[in-house]
């Protein structure tokens, strides 16, 4: 199966997109190599900003421009965007609600063994706190690549947490992304598995490995805000039982995401959230090994999935 970079795949739709004449700017602050944009740069040199090492004036820049007609969009690292402009991000794009597309590359632990510095595992949780953003963390190509026509086509402050590394396309060509909407990668009757954008590749080879041992409801929750909750919702009716999976910190992610919809929803569902603990940092070591320690690659989560649904019977058991 082909895999897709989803850096490669948003830069490809931005040179498609200037080209039906739209008139975006990339900004990057020394990170040409992390954005993936040397494509972008060999066919619009003059459309390309790179500020050097300052995050606080590429979000300041972004909006600048913005408020002189252009598109801007921003290629940085997640954990750098984070942290350094976050009063930028509030003020300048957010409250000004300014016409800026920010990227947050490698989200994660994509950026392995350069460490806790350069991993980012609470950017959705400070977005979110962030009023007037649209939030997306594509789970494939072709979902990104919609994400971004439907970021430049709309006006507004986006942030879109891109996880570094190729994946196969789960969407398919016949069925057009919907802003809200999670993504339904597999239905079954025992359990709901709601995973963050890239996370779903990783419940998939779970489910494979217990090989039909029990049947899941798997989504990819790509969509954050917007986000409507219905399909979740049924969902958690039905198996009264949640997995949540992200490469982020378990508070303000997904798995905060679904202990919201179950207290507000009245679903009195049993919750396990895999990510990073709250109050944990990530590991000095590459992303497989911290896949590994936090239990998120397919091994792991199959386990976690045997142990939760192992325990839920022993309760009917003991109930009864």
């Amino acid at each position: 199966m082909n895999k897709t970079d989803l850096r490669e795949k948003q830069i490809e739709t931005l040179i498609q997109l200037r080209d039906e004449g739209l008139p975006i700017i990339y900004l990057v602050s020394d990170s040409v190599s992390t954005s993936k944009v040397t494509p972008f740069l060999a066919r619009f040199p003059e459309s390309v900003v790179n500020v050097g090492i300052a995050e606080q004036n590429l979000a300041g820049v972004a909006a600048g421009l913005a408020n002189m007609g252009f598109i801007p969009f921003t290629g940085n690292a997640a954990a750098f965007l984070i942290s350094r402009s976050a009063e930028q991000i509030k003020v300048d794009v957010g409250y000004s609600h300014s016409n800026v597309k920010l990227n947050g590359m490698h989200a994660g632990f994509s950026y392995g063994l350069d460490g806790i510095t350069h991993h980012e595992v609470n950017d959705i949780g400070v977005i979110r706190g962030c009023p007037a953003f649209t939030i997306f963390a594509p789970c494939d190509g072709r979902e990104c690549a919609e994400m971004t026509r439907y970021a430049a086509a709309a006006d507004g402050p986006f942030y879109m947490s891109l996880n570094s590394g190729s994946f196969p396309d789960i969407t398919g060509e016949e069925v057009h992304w919907t802003p809200g909407k999670p993504v339904q990668a597999a239905q079954g009757q025992d359990l709901t598995v709601i995973c963050l954008g890239t996370a779903v590749h990783d419940a998939l080879e779970a489910a494979a490995i217990l090989s039909g041992r029990f049947t899941m409801d798997i989504f990819a929750l790509t969509s954050i805000r917007p986000l409507d909750t219905a399909a979740l919702a049924n969902s958690i009716r039905k198996t009264g039982k949640v997995l949540t999976l992200e490469q982020h910190s378990t508070h303000g992610g997904a798995g905060s995401i679904a202990a919201e919809l179950i207290a507000e929803e009245g679903l009195g569902a049993r919750l396990k959230r895999l990510g990073v603990p709250e109050g944990n940092f990530t590991l000095n070591a590459p992303a497989s090994f911290n896949k590994t320690c936090f239990g998120l690659d397919g091994r792991g989560i199959a386990g976690e999935i045997r142990e939760f649904m192992k325990n839920q019977c022993l309760e009917k058991i003991i109930q009864k």
